[in-house]
């Protein structure tokens, strides 16, 4: 049994998909014995170089389904900046694998996607049961 995505360009398909990216990205794991959360980007981050890459760009991804909803350029910007300075982070050898249990550019966009969702287009709310 797999993990079900929406894939309309609706508002809350979006939304979900979204948070499922910072979910997995961000908050999939935690550390044993703690509840210190932490996700893919800081595992494949570890890598050299491919790893920064591909963490860039599955943040990227983000900005992009932002972009989808017709957000201001300005928040647009605001994400690009985030992903950007976690990119130029994570490329410090040691001092980036570090930055990205306290940086999580992810979950910052997250929060920006859904504070505009939450203004512009409230019927996206998923009320957690």
């Amino acid at each position: 049994m797999g993990i079900e995505m929406p894939t309309g360009s609706d508002p809350v398909s979006v939304r979900k998909r979204i948070e499922a990216m910072e979910n997995l990205l961000e908050r999939s794991f935690s550390v044993p014995g703690t509840k210190i959360p932490f996700g893919i980007d800081s595992i494949v981050g570890l890598v050299p170089v491919l790893g920064d890459i591909i963490t860039t760009a599955l943040g990227a991804y983000i900005v992009w389904e932002a972009k989808n909803l017709g957000m201001p350029k300005w928040k647009l910007w605001r994400m690009a900046g985030n992903v950007g300075f976690d990119a130029v982070l994570g490329a410090v050898p040691v001092v980036g694998d570090a930055a990205d249990f306290l940086f999580r550019s992810n979950t910052r966009n997250l929060r920006i996607v859904k504070k505009h969702l939450d203004t512009h287009h409230p019927e996206s709310r998923i009320i957690d049961g």
